[in-house]
């Protein structure tokens, strides 16, 4: 009876096992489903950050000095700031771990100090100052990082799928940044709005959070793969800049607000598809680079030059309805170029080095797989 009543628990307890493991499973698995629409929501805080900055800014400068909204935004960005050097490094997918890495280099260090003290002994003076003076350059100039970064930067530059999903991006963050700085401006002088600081940041800040959240979800539900995101990126981006163009043609300000906020809805879409690509093209130790050059390009080609460029068309033409109008046409070459990566040859590389990644410290450090995982299933399920 004792016998048969300890099978019975045994049988429960490994049925609830396992029903806790599919549970988890589950989980997991919606958790995957949706991975795009979770890089949605962390991109989302880029238009909303523009969206807060244009009524933030716009009720500073009237209540008070303007000197008073950077004061408190810098005050605001100190915490975050101090997280920055405080917080413990992440465990990055095809990286080894940090832990692991400074053991194997303490160690190395150490039987280099031990070698160099040795060796040093035995040199004259002379000799020792040489010795110390090449340790100096090797340490302000390691040749095997830079060597890496140009073997990294030349797989980035020659991976086609990379190349083409920057090239739109620059060419769509030029529109928005144009947007960004002189959008108000236009919209006080085309359509003599009196509040255009929070009409552009209300609608920034609607269009911006829903059009970034859809852009994920949808991305999800078509399958998350880099043509699918292709599509999308070219297909909201080529009817958002007919709503946006279209917007600039009415002599009306509802119909412009209407036209516009749904042009912003569409455009805003493309965060989560575009940073999607980014990281799933490359392998995932180079996850951080790509991401790095991606960020810098759409500022040095995109934002950055695009606001003193639009002024400098601004005062040939002087007409600002022409100049929002010609800003805006070029979100169509935006989505052409995101249109040509549907049709390249693309390998979604996001697991693809992410085993074999482990160092001589892992190795040392590892438990044996078979004797205490056997002990723990006898004793638990």
């Amino acid at each position: 009876m004792l016998r048969n009543s300890g099978l019975s628990e045994n049988c429960h307890d490994r049925e609830g096992c396992k029903k806790d493991f599919q549970l988890l499973m589950l989980k997991k698995d919606k958790l995957i489903v949706l991975k795009t629409a979770w890089l949605a929501i962390f991109y989302m805080c880029i238009p909303t950050g523009y969206a807060l900055g244009y009524v933030y800014g716009g009720l500073v400068g009237t209540y008070l000095n303007w000197r008073f909204a950077f004061w408190v935004e810098a005050i605001l960005m100190l915490p975050f700031a101090v997280l920055g050097f405080v917080m413990k490094p992440l465990n990055l997918k095809g990286f080894a771990p940090a832990e692991s890495k400074q053991a194997l280099i303490s160690e190395e260090t150490d039987v280099q100090e031990v070698q160099d003290a040795l060796n040093d002994s035995a040199k004259p003076t002379k000799e020792k100052f040489s010795h110390m003076f090449s340790k100096m350059k090797c340490t302000c100039i390691d040749l095997n990082q830079f060597s890496r970064f140009i073997k990294d930067m030349k797989a980035l530059l020659v991976d086609k799928v990379y190349v083409v999903n920057v090239l739109g991006y620059c060419a769509y963050n030029f529109v928005l940044g144009a947007y960004s700085y002189w959008g108000p401006k236009a919209g006080y002088k085309i359509y003599n709005m009196s509040d255009a600081d929070l009409i552009f940041g209300g609608i920034t800040i609607v269009c911006g959070i829903l059009g970034t959240l859809a852009g994920g979800y949808v991305l999800d539900l078509m399958k998350s793969t880099i043509p699918n995101a292709f599509k999308l990126l070219s297909v909201t981006t080529f009817f958002g800049a007919i709503f946006c163009f279209t917007a600039f043609c009415f002599q009306n300000m509802y119909a412009f607000l209407a036209f516009f906020s749904v042009g912003e809805l569409l455009v805003f879409a493309i965060q989560g598809p575009v940073n999607y690509i980014c990281l799933h093209c490359v392998n995932p130790s180079l996850r951080p680079l790509s991401m790095a050059i991606s960020t810098v390009s759409i500022h040095i080609f995109g934002d950055v030059p695009s606001s003193p460029l639009v002024g400098v068309l601004q005062d040939a033409i002087n007409n600002w309805r022409e100049t929002s109008l010609i800003l805006t046409s070029i979100l169509f070459p935006a989505a052409g170029i995101w249109f040509t990566g549907i049709f390249l040859h693309s390998v979604d590389r996001f697991n693809e080095d992410s085993e074999g990644q482990v160092t001589e410290v892992d190795r040392s450090n590892a438990t044996p797989l078979l004797e205490p995982r056997v002990a723990e299933t006898s004793l638990f399920c």
